[in-house]
């Protein structure tokens, strides 16, 4: 049961990531490779601020958010000037840069060796030890950026990225300012990313850089695309099948090593077959009623 458990609550954190990231990937259009970075964000502001400071989550959870808010504001504002492979080239280079300073940050990070100790998370005196407690913290907040997503996709602001996604010339030429939509959608993306990242490094209580490389990047980037990059349920369903997939593998007797390997293999067929399927698919036509009802 509690093996079971563990498994629902990473299921929960990687489908909060993904979704997070389908606000700009999906609906937006921008392609970010950063996404791991803000993740790891989150995670060692929690960590730093619990271990050094006993500081508890109600602060270092919007600690994390802000400190997530201020890097994607910053960066958006560099990468919305570009378009297409350029914009992947730089969130790449913002994930590296936000690697290399957990790795090499000794003073601040400890670099690889990681930071031990995170305690549990309390909450109005009540400390969340038992695995069945933090799903259901997870599930809470899960719930809530589902929630957000959601009604902000059926906003006028939801509309208008849809638009610029499909039509970035048409919706400029109905005068809505495309760039500053583009810095919000990033920036709400990357402060929704550090909160799975704070719940993350509670849960684990040690945390390191190697949890956060551009390898967790394009898996997040690929539970986004095989669940549907505007499909908040087929994200938790991909996130759940991404997860349970060496789970299932090492059921049947395949070793984990190979195991790691074979999920790499399926998952890149996927995107294969969901390439062949819509990538020939027609763009919807933008209207401007579509984008001001």
């Amino acid at each position: 049961m509690e093996y079971l458990l563990h498994i629902f609550i990473f299921i929960l954190i990687y489908s909060m990531l993904a979704q997070s990231l389908s606000l700009v990937a999906g609906y937006s259009g921008q392609v970010s490779l950063a996404h791991a970075g803000f993740y790891g964000v989150g995670a060692y502001t929690a960590g730093i601020l619990s271990v050094n400071f006993g500081i508890p989550l109600l602060i270092s959870l919007p600690s994390s958010m802000l400190i997530s808010c201020v890097m994607a504001f910053l960066i958006s504002k560099v990468a919305v000037r570009t378009a297409d492979d350029y914009y992947v080239i730089i969130t790449l280079g913002i994930q590296v840069i936000v690697y290399s300073i957990m790795n090499n940050w000794q003073n601040l990070t400890r670099g690889p060796l990681g930071i031990p100790g995170i305690p549990p998370i309390t909450l109005f005196g009540l400390e969340i030890t038992y695995k069945w407690s933090f799903l259901l913290l997870t599930g809470m907040f899960s719930a809530l950026i589902w929630f957000l997503l959601y009604n902000l996709f059926k906003s006028p602001f939801g509309r208008i990225l849809r638009a610029l996604s499909e039509d970035e010339v048409f919706t400029k030429s109905l005068g809505k300012d495309v760039g500053q939509h583009k810095v919000v959608s990033f920036t709400l993306s990357g402060i929704l990313a550090a909160i799975p990242g704070v719940l993350y490094a509670h849960y684990i209580s040690y945390i390191d850089p190697s949890s956060f490389t551009i390898e967790e990047s394009i898996f997040i980037l690929s539970i986004v695309i095989i669940g549907g990059m505007r499909n908040l349920t087929g994200i938790f369903l991909a996130a759940a099948f991404l997860v349970l997939l060496p789970e299932a593998l090492r059921f049947i007797g395949i070793p984990s090593s190979i195991a790691a390997n074979v999920r790499q293999i399926i998952y890149g067929l996927a995107l294969v077959l969901i390439m062949f399927r819509y990538g020939k698919s027609k763009i919807p036509k933008v209207s401007p009623q579509n984008i001001e009802s």
